[in-house]
């Protein structure tokens, strides 16, 4: 069993940056596939970015290609999203995940562990 944990989440004025985290105990994260996803209010849960465990090749969705970076830290355990010029339309609950089987896949089914979330909100 895994247990993820995100952090760093906040409000935010459009324009600025967070850096999420996503912490796990109970296994190592070096093996899987991270994956970065968000639900605003009233709509699906979309993915944001995914890191492999192998050479740490990265995909991230059209909507925040440029402005977010998700990095992970295998000797910490840890993934974190880095998100710059954020706009009112990033406002959503982000959820960090593994991806056990190691895919690059963007579907929420092809993870199998997720966090509780934590708050984006930013400001116009």
């Amino acid at each position: 069993q895994v247990q993820l944990v995100e952090s760093g989440g906040g409000l935010v004025q459009a324009g600025g940056s967070l850096r999420l985290s996503c912490g796990a105990s109970g296994r190592t994260l070096s093996r899987y596939t991270m994956g970065w996803f968000r639900q605003a209010p009233g709509k699906e849960r979309e993915f944001v970015a995914a890191i492999s465990w192998f050479i740490s090749s990265t995909d991230y969705a059209d909507s925040v290609k440029g402005r977010f970076t998700i990095s992970r830290d295998n000797a910490k355990n840890t993934v974190y999203l880095q998100m710059n010029s954020l706009k009112p339309e990033d406002t959503a609950v982000y959820y960090c995940a593994a991806n056990i089987l190691g895919g690059m896949g963007r579907s929420r089914d092809g993870y199998h562990y997720w966090g509780q979330g934590t708050q984006v909100t930013v400001s116009s």
